[in-house]
């Protein structure tokens, strides 16, 4: 089948995705590496890969207006999201994490609705609200302190809406550019930055990790920040777009088991249901997104890459 190339490459891009949360966990957890290094030194890792990657390539450089789009990405997917994350996770099990961050799908399509001008139906709309709601009443619920979030589910929040930006914007640059050239000049855009926040890590803490740790840490910068984008975005690239998009609907399910398996953590009914609350209304929304009406079929078949 034709689908099959674009799904198993997705799938690997999500299967590498869904160790992000719980190896963070392991990295940030003890307190010997800290959330900043990790956050900002995973970034440097997979900077050097891109401009390796680049280099090989001969890749041409982004031109003009390019550049704020490549800017955005790198904001949003190099620096917000693991920077946010790791800090987050630090204060949080991964399995919570896990089921805030499920929100990521829906979060997407809704920035890439309204930078693109689509116009969905009223399924997506309420289905991206109930999410929301679900996954605020579980944050609000699991600790406890329902009317008021923590300062982790606030920092969860903030990472899936950079992510969102990050995708939605990248999603169309990689039009242009290609999709894994797209986070390869993001990761280097970033890199002053990220060499900078790590140079100052280092001396602020001198890491002192276990190498459980380190490990966890050399995942995160190799595969979480590159070799996982670069499955993801060469499935998307062959398609089928609406069917590769909804494999990260998967990507939480994942997470939770891995932190249960990884980290040994006790997966509890509140966790389970609050994951298949969030997941269900991502999905609804997801699915309504990429059902165009045959009036629209076409732009919509060409809008969809945004969504990812």
């Amino acid at each position: 089948m034709p689908a099959r190339p674009g799904l198993s490459w997705g799938f690997l891009g999500v299967l590498a995705f869904s160790f992000t949360v719980p190896l963070t966990r392991l990295a940030v957890g003890s307190g010997h590496l800290s959330s900043l290094l990790v956050g900002s030194a995973r970034a440097v890792v997979a900077a050097l890969l891109a401009g390796l990657a680049l280099w090989f390539s001969q890749s041409p450089r982004p031109r003009g207006r390019e550049w704020i789009g490549v800017g955005v990405v790198a904001a949003g997917a190099v620096l917000g999201f693991p920077l946010l994350t790791s800090i987050a996770l630090t204060q949080t099990p991964a399995s919570h994490g896990a089921v805030v961050i499920a929100l990521l799908p829906a979060t997407t399509a809704i920035v890439s609705v309204v930078r693109t001008g689509e116009r969905p139906g009223r399924v997506f709309w309420v289905a991206s609200a109930v999410g929301a709601v679900a996954a605020v009443l579980f944050a609000a619920v699991q600790r406890n302190t329902v009317g008021q979030l923590q300062a982790a589910d606030v920092l969860l929040f903030a990472a899936v809406i950079v992510c969102a930006l990050a995708y939605a914007e990248g999603g169309i640059l990689s039009r242009r550019l290609g999709a894994w050239q797209t986070i390869s000049w993001a990761l280097l855009a970033a890199a002053p930055v990220t060499i900078l926040l790590t140079g100052w890590a280092v001396v602020d803490q001198p890491p002192t990790g276990t190498p459980a740790e380190w490990l966890a840490f050399a995942y995160l910068g190799v595969v979480s920040m590159f070799l996982g984008f670069v499955a993801w975005y060469r499935g998307l690239a062959i398609g089928p777009l609406a069917q590769v998009s909804q494999i990260q609907l998967a990507q939480p399910v994942m997470s939770i088991g891995w932190a249960a398996l990884i980290l040994h953590e006790s997966i509890t009914w509140p966790t389970l249901l609050g994951g298949v609350a969030v997941i269900a209304c991502a999905l609804v929304a997801v699915r309504s997104r990429t059902r165009p009406s045959s009036t629209s079929r076409g732009h919509a078949h060409s809008d969809d890459r945004v969504g990812r």
